[in-house]
């Protein structure tokens, strides 16, 4: 068995495969190294799951909004049924059997850089393998849950979204820190599927920090009419668990304290990167590799190690994470040809990168937020309209409750940004990528004409409300 390869790809989920798809299209040869399941985190206990688990909820609400139509209960097993079929019931032999026909070599272990351009792998049955790239080195391993250092939270085995994710029965109290998207998605999901008590502590003082503030507040309306206890600006100062799978109780500073059944921390992501072997290469053990726009470790002589996704910390987001890695298996490939490279410059994993929240309502945005904006010195515009004003959201079900904003260059009259936040407001997202990434003129989209009578309608009441 070859030892020696053109590239050889550190972590096989969808960034790491995505390299591999590239680089062999460009003429290399390419090994993939990956300790769990080929697929990684988005595949099994992200992504997938999380939006299996959230469609029953979506559509739940769906339903309620139009009359003559009626829903019982939801049928949780078959939920979680469903769950489990879009995880391929956790067996990745179909992405295995993906890889090796790309073609590439699957070698299942745990990866370490040894050096410049080697890889030692631990096989599953305790074996070592050391492997050689010709050309590079790429590291995709993503990321983990990071928790906070609160007495008594790791001694708790609390639930973070790789778990909550695979939960096979819903608790009947869930207490969720954090008010982030996992957080959000997490705790309408658990709580549409049973859990009677769900109470969402936020350090802050909202839903959604980093998205536009009417986002999170119309998510937070939202939660209050399902019965989800939302409480900001919360300080925990212990957890407590003292039988293993009993009871959580959460102490605060000034407040009584809280028990559930379990926990759910989502307070942010840490890099995948310790025990990686970054010490051998010279760089800093557990922390983000450092990359420029051609995705190359800015921090290793000679140029041969990438990284990709979230590993890099330029943007958490699966989408964006294999963005990077078809831009990254392109690069090697031409540097291994000797043919120039396109210009390396505004990648949209910073300012264009499109993320959807899928609550319900959907938040969804593209680009600056109002705040982001102003602060890059940008001479800007914002424009809001209530999306429940246009035909289509009327037509969708009684009572629809939206809001788009667009903010505006109006240096440039482009759009530096967009959100949307009402039921369905994903769909038009990627209409709102095109032109924020595109800059497309304002005067051009004037003539993109939506169709009547189509949420999308709102484009033109915005262009409208601008001024066009």
């Amino acid at each position: 068995m070859a030892d020696e390869f053109d590239v050889i790809v550190i972590g096989a989920g969808p960034a790491g495969e995505n390299v591999v798809d590239r680089a062999v299209r460009g003429g290399l040869t390419v090994a993939v190294v990956e300790e769990r399941l080929a697929g990684g985190e988005c595949s099994y206990w992200a992504c997938v799951p999380s939006k299996a688990l959230l469609r029953p909820v979506d559509l739940a609400g769906e339903v309620s909004r139009v009359p003559g139509l009626s829903l019982g209960e939801i049928d949780v097993a078959a939920v979680l049924a469903r769950r489990d079929e879009a995880v391929s019931r956790y067996d990745d032999s179909g992405q295995v059997r993906w890889v090796e026909s790309v073609p590439a070599e699957f070698v299942r272990g745990r990866g370490r850089l040894d050096g410049p351009k080697r890889v030692r792998v631990t096989t599953e049955g305790g074996g070592e393998r050391v492997l050689t790239a010709r050309q590079a080195v790429v590291l995709a391993t993503g990321s983990k849950a990071a928790l906070p250092p609160t007495p008594g939270l790791a001694e708790a085995d609390p639930w973070t979204s790789h778990e909550v994710t695979a939960a096979t029965a819903i608790p009947e109290r869930l207490a969720v820190l954090g008010g982030g998207v996992v957080a959000c998605e997490m705790a309408q999901a658990m709580h549409g599927l049973g859990a009677r008590q769900t109470t969402v502590l936020v350090r802050g003082g909202g839903l959604l920090g980093r998205m536009e503030p009417f986002a999170g507040e119309m998510l937070a309306e939202s939660f209050a009419e399902a019965g989800i206890d939302v409480r900001t600006r919360t300080d925990v100062a212990r957890v407590e668990r003292p039988e293993p799978g009993g009871k959580v109780t959460v102490h605060f500073a000034e407040e009584p304290p809280l028990e559930a059944d379990e926990l759910l921390v989502a307070t942010g992501r840490r890099p995948a990167t310790r025990d990686l072997g970054l010490g051998s290469v010279g760089l800093a053990d557990g922390k983000y590799v450092e990359v420029d726009d051609s995705l190359r470790a800015t921090g290793v002589p000679e140029g041969w190690l990438y990284a990709v996704g979230d590993v890099n910390g330029r943007n958490l987001l699966t989408h964006m994470g294999k963005y990077q890695a078809r831009i990254c298996g392109d690069v090697i490939a031409a540097r291994a040809r000797g043919d120039e490279l396109p210009a390396m410059r505004d990648l949209a994993d910073g300012y264009g990168a499109p993320q959807v929240v899928f609550t319900d309502p959907q938040v969804c945005a593209v680009g600056r937020t109002e705040a982001a904006a102003r602060e890059a010195g940008f001479r800007i515009r914002v424009v809001d309209y209530d999306m429940g004003a246009v035909t289509g959201a009327y037509l969708m079900g009684d009572g629809y409750r939206g809001r788009a904003r667009a903010v505006v260059d109006e240096d440039r009259k482009v759009l530096l940004g967009v959100t949307f936040a009402g039921p369905g407001a994903a769909e038009l997202l990627h209409a709102a990528t095109i032109a924020v990434t595109a800059e497309v003129p304002l005067d051009r989209l004037w003539h993109a004409v939506p169709s009547f009578p189509t949420v999308s309608e709102v484009w033109l009441r915005l262009l409208e409300a601008y001024g066009l």
